[in-house]
This record gives structure tokens, sequence and C-alpha cells, in this order.
């Protein structure tokens, strides 16, 4: 007896690595034990077993590591004060898949997941992967040292999570992930260089752009994205601000034979600072943005909405990361994915109105870039809408080859039930086109674009 007894629980780790997810009265059955026996053998394996869920439904995994890490991270998220606290537990389960009760953090979540058991990275973490410009800066530099591939598009989710548990103190949102994590971002406030002041900000910027286009390669990526650094200034007197702001920037303007495109860059920043202003008019927030002259380059400024003051954060994550874990719809669509999420109770009515306003805003202002990444919340009992960013006429960005696009700018008019949402987006791109026709720091061919632009939505708007 003693013999079966043995082999019994030598099978249950096989068991449940060959079957994830088995119940306590699968394992009986399977196992031809009473339900005593199969309770004591799973306290005895100890935390190497997962128990996700309560009750009958409760079900069973056996943990996995991560590179011959125990699979099992503490999870911290950083106050608007700059504090750090304990707020989960991340534990890898086998063959893949993770569990972390994302409700007990006080982030929404779907039926789906109540339980607390995700296919991949819970949706939390998926925007703190490193991505874009930056991601691909940041993976040249860590790949040889974590083994990584340098394309972050290549990285699975472990690739990921290894890179957020040993790098990952400063990414985007409040979360940091693991022990390792946590403590570099302990370290960094007893040895953070002081802030750079307005005085040596041309100089330093330059410097930074340099070294940014060396790293992640010089101009824009062919998908229209601009290049950029990351920098702590001295914040502005006046502005209940953060010295943590994205710096975009064009290429330099002698460039020769590149100067149409680069020039169009450098007047797309501007229209970017000016979209985020009027955005405004839309009665929602905007990130807050200057434009500055450096050398030859054109650059903007942009505060960091997920910081506040020196060390403090606030949550956020992304429409694509919602949508991936509780909606799942093909649309690119801002307006018709805010009536999903209203119907799933994770926004209200006023946050939808909020979003159809700025969906048709960037319709209107020419901006064909406004993916599912290009909008975002702050989790709490509901989902906040964040403040606007990204908001620019992307349609005149310079293809690949850096030949400037010849569109015509076109006005879809609104059905009846969007025509509020649209009369306000419109009376604010109206705003801003008239204010881009006449800025200074913009080139006279973008001004003619803009010029023209505004008597077309001002014809369409009587039409409406």
């Amino acid at each position: 007896m003693r013999v079966k007894n043995q082999l019994q629980r030598d099978q249950l780790p096989k068991l449940l690595q060959a079957q994830p997810g088995l119940k306590a009265q699968d394992l009986v059955a399977k196992l031809g034990v009473s339900q005593p026996t199969i309770s004591r053998m799973l306290r005895e394996l100890g935390d190497q077993v997962l128990a996700v869920g309560r009750g009958p439904s409760r079900c069973y995994y056996w943990r996995r590591s991560l590179r011959g890490v125990p699979g099992r991270f503490p999870v911290y998220a950083v106050d608007r004060d700059g504090r750090a606290g304990h707020v989960g537990q991340l534990d890898l389960a086998w063959p893949d898949g993770s569990v972390l009760d994302v409700q007990a953090m006080g982030w929404p979540v779907d039926e789906e997941y109540r339980r607390g058991f995700w296919p991949g990275l819970p949706y939390p973490l998926q925007d703190m992967r490193p991505q874009g410009f930056l991601g691909r800066s940041f993976a040249r530099l860590v790949a040889a040292d974590l083994g990584v591939s340098t394309n972050p598009t290549e990285w699975g989710d472990d690739d990921a999570l290894h890179i957020l548990t040993r790098r990952g103190a400063d990414t985007s949102g409040n979360l940091i992930v693991g022990d390792v994590a946590l403590q570099q971002w302990l370290d960094s406030k007893g040895s953070r260089p002081p802030a750079l002041q307005e005085s040596e900000l041309v100089q330093a910027y330059a410097d930074l752009a340099d070294k940014a286009s060396a790293l992640g390669g010089a101009g824009s990526s062919a998908g229209g994205e601009f290049p950029k650094f990351t920098a702590r200034r001295e914040s502005p007197s006046g502005k209940d601000g953060t010295p943590h702001v994205i710096v975009k920037f064009s290429g330099e303007r002698d460039a020769g034979a590149a100067g149409g495109a680069v020039s169009r860059w450098a007047d797309l920043l501007v229209c970017e600072h000016l979209g985020l202003e009027h955005a405004r008019l839309l009665g929602v927030a905007a990130a807050r943005s200057r434009v500055l002259e450096v050398g030859t380059r054109v650059m903007l400024e942009v505060e960091r909405f997920d910081r506040h003051g020196e060390w403090g954060r606030s949550p956020l994550c992304s429409l694509s990361s919602v949508d991936d874990a509780m909606i799942g719809q093909a649309t690119q669509n801002w307006a018709d994915l805010a009536q999903r999420l209203l119907a799933l109770k994770l926004i209200d009515a006023e946050c939808v109105g909020l979003i159809q306003r700025i969906w048709w805003y960037g319709q209107l202002i020419g901006n064909s870039d406004m993916h599912k990444g290009n909008l975002s919340f702050v989790p709490g009992t509901r989902l906040e809408l964040a403040p606007v960013y990204d908001m620019l006429p992307m349609m005149y960005a310079p293809m690949g080859g850096g030949e400037l696009p010849r569109l015509q700018y076109e006005v879809r008019l609104p059905k009846p039930q969007e025509r509020e949402a649209w009369m306000v987006a419109c009376s604010a791109a109206l705003a801003f086109w008239e204010a881009a026709a006449s800025y200074n720091g913009i080139s006279k061919d973008m001004k003619g674009i803009c010029a023209e632009n505004l008597l077309r939505l001002s014809s369409a708007k009587e039409l409406a």
C-alpha cells in the first residue's frame, strides 16, 4: 500500500503537467484515490502546485520556472506620492500561462479571467513591454546581457517577463515586477542625477538626439514613427507637472536630398503640439507639450502623464490591451470599441461620449494612425480616460522612401446619432487647422495644406 501511494504521488506532478487545469474531482478519478488523499498530496507538493479559483471550480496547475528561476514574482505598484506597495503575485503555470489576481489589484477584469488565470501575461503587464523606437533602442542595449533578440517584436511572453523582472524599473504605468527591478528603482532614488535645467536643455537634447539616432537608427521609421528619447528636466515654474518627458525629434533639416521629408516630419511635430492643445476643446485632458528648436532639429517635448512629480506614478493601460483581454474585436474604430466597453460596464456613458469626440477629432484632422495603442485608460473600479496623446495629421507623413504623399483631405459627414459628437469635434478641428495654417514654425507648403483643409471642413460643417 505504501508503494502504491508513493507511485500515485509521483504521478500527480506528471498529471498536472500533462493536463493543466484539472479540478480535485478530476484528480480523484484519474489517480483512483480519495478526496482526502488528493488534498494531502497537494499539500505535500507545497508551492509547486498553483491553486486557481475557489470551491468546486478550483483548478490546479504545476508551477514552471523562468530561465532557471522559480516562476513566482511579487508585483508592486508605485502610488502618486512615490511609494511602492505590494499588490499581487505573478505565478507561472506549466507549460505556459500565468496567474495573477488582477481584480484584487483594483483593475477591472472580465468574467473569463476573474479566477486569475491568463493564457499569456496578464493584461496590466502587456503595455509594460518595451516597444516602438524606444523599445528597439532598449533592446540593442540589453540583448546580449539578457539573452534576448535585438528585435522586440520577436520577444515571447517569457522574454518580455524576463526583461521586466531584470530591467523593468521605469516602464509605462506604475507597476514593477520582481524584487530585482524594485531594488533598481529604490537604488535610483539615492543616485539619480539632478534634472536638466532650462538653460542646458538645448545642448543636452542635441546630444541625446544624436545618441538616440545612433542607437535606434536615424530618421523616422517607414511606419511613420518619430525617433525619440526620454529625459528629466526641471518642471517649468507654475505648472503642476513632472520632470519626466518623452522628446520626439525630426532629422537635421540640412540633410540634403532628404530635406523635403525632414521638413515634413518637423511640420508634423508642430502639428502634434497643436493637435494636443486643441484636443482640450473636446472637454478632455491632453498631454502637455511644447515645441523646441534645437540646432537644425525640431523637437516636441511631451510630459509623461503617468508620472507625478519626481517619483509618483499612476496606472495605465491601452485600449489595445483591454481589447485583447476583454473584447477581442478586429475593428480599429475607437467609438465602436467604446460601445463594447460600455456594454461590459467597464466605462460609463460619459466616457463613451468623450471617446466619440476624440475619434471624430482625429478623423477630422487627418490622423490616419489611430490604432488601439494610441488611446489609454487609468484603471480603477472602472476605466477612466487618460489624457489624449499622439494626435496629429499622420496622413501627411512621408512615405517609406521619403516621398511626400499627395492625398486629398476628405471629410466624412456624421450619421444622425453621431452628429452631436461630430459637431464638437469639428469645432476643435477647425481651430486646429486655423492655428496650423498660421503657425510660424510650419513650412509654407504645409501651411497651404492646412489652410485648404480649413476651407474644406468649414464647407462640410454647413452640410452636417
